[in-house]
């Protein structure tokens, strides 16, 4: 059985894929097939940045719908998700890249340079709602994308603490942690 995240919140998924997933006021309405349409695409230019399964991905870009996709693509792909707040200045963006060792860095467009001398060796690609480097690399790719199998004990996500009682520790968060946190939300 696969315990990766993304095949147990597809199997949730409406059964009408057309049906809303996410209302944005003011913005688009996006269906369950577009999200899994878009993640599908974003799964496969990550592995084309040559992202593998295990490795890291940092993300630093403003909340919009295609973060949603980006982080379910991530899933997907067996890919572990790192968020980063967008508050964090340059050298808590270095100790966070030094300490994760990402394979792929996504943030703001107007980030980029600043963030590439950080980790030279990540792909460093860009995201600001409806456009981006890895929308653009993604534009082009398929709508579908096997989703890899995983383990309930293989990482899905580091998310890092705030840091109060000394340096900021990655917590490290399992398929089987998320899924369990998501399926207690589902039964409430």
């Amino acid at each position: 059985m696969n315990a990766n995240l993304y095949a147990l919140l597809r199997d949730h998924f409406l059964e009408d894929a057309e049906q809303p997933c996410v209302l944005i006021p003011g913005g688009p309405v996006i269906h369950y097939d577009d999200l899994d349409a878009a993640s599908a695409r974003i799964a496969h230019a990550l592995s084309a940045a040559g992202c593998r399964a295990g490795d890291r991905v940092a993300v630093h870009t403003e909340k919009c719908w295609q973060s949603l996709a980006l982080y379910l693509a991530c899933l997907r792909a067996g890919l572990v998700y790192l968020p980063l707040n967008t508050g964090y200045q340059k050298s808590e963006l270095g100790y966070f890249f030094a300490d994760a060792e990402p394979a792929a860095i996504v943030c703001q467009p107007d980030a980029a340079d600043a963030v590439a001398t950080l980790r030279p060796q990540a792909a460093v690609l860009t995201l600001d709602a409806d456009s981006g480097t890895l929308l653009d690399r993604a534009a082009g790719q398929s709508d579908a994308f096997e989703t890899i199998s995983s383990r309930p004990d293989d990482l899905a996500a580091i998310v890092y603490t705030s840091g109060t009682t000394g340096r900021s520790k990655g917590a490290m968060l399992s398929h089987r942690n998320l899924a369990s946190n998501a399926l207690t939300l589902v039964e409430q």
